[in-house]
């Protein structure tokens, strides 16, 4: 039965991808305006943020909307195409759920944000002009 629902979300999932894909695309928000030493403080304070995510995820165009409208270069990992970067939310984070904000700060603490509201308002609180 399970490989059943695995190929039922696999074939839903690859129907319904361009226009999760078309939807990301098309409803990015407007970016914010930041000063240039602002800007460079904030690109800065990025270096220990990775995304977790697969490009047809609704959550994960959540939180990337949210990023895109923070103007934030966060560096995105995505699971389904660097096995390595799987193993390593698994491993580090706990589970293989996407979205994941991993967050490394300058101590060197990590934390492993899961849920898209969440790491939405972490990235509001913590980057929003």
């Amino acid at each position: 039965m399970r490989p059943l629902i695995r190929l039922f979300f696999f074939v839903l999932r690859r129907l319904l991808m361009p226009f999760m894909l078309l939807y990301a695309a098309l409803s990015k928000p407007k970016p914010v305006s930041r000063d240039a030493a602002v800007q460079a403080q904030v690109d800065a304070d990025c270096k220990g943020l990775t995304l977790y995510q697969f490009n047809t995820c609704p959550f994960c165009i959540k939180v990337k909307k949210e990023v895109h409208r923070l103007a934030l270069p966060i560096t995105m990992a995505n699971i389904q195409k660097d096995s390595n970067a799987k193993q390593k939310l698994q491993q580090e984070g706990g589970k293989s759920q996407v979205p994941c904000l991993h967050i490394v700060d300058h101590d060197g603490n990590e934390q492993w944000l899961y849920e898209s509201a969440e790491i939405n308002r972490y990235l509001q609180q913590r980057f929003a002009a």
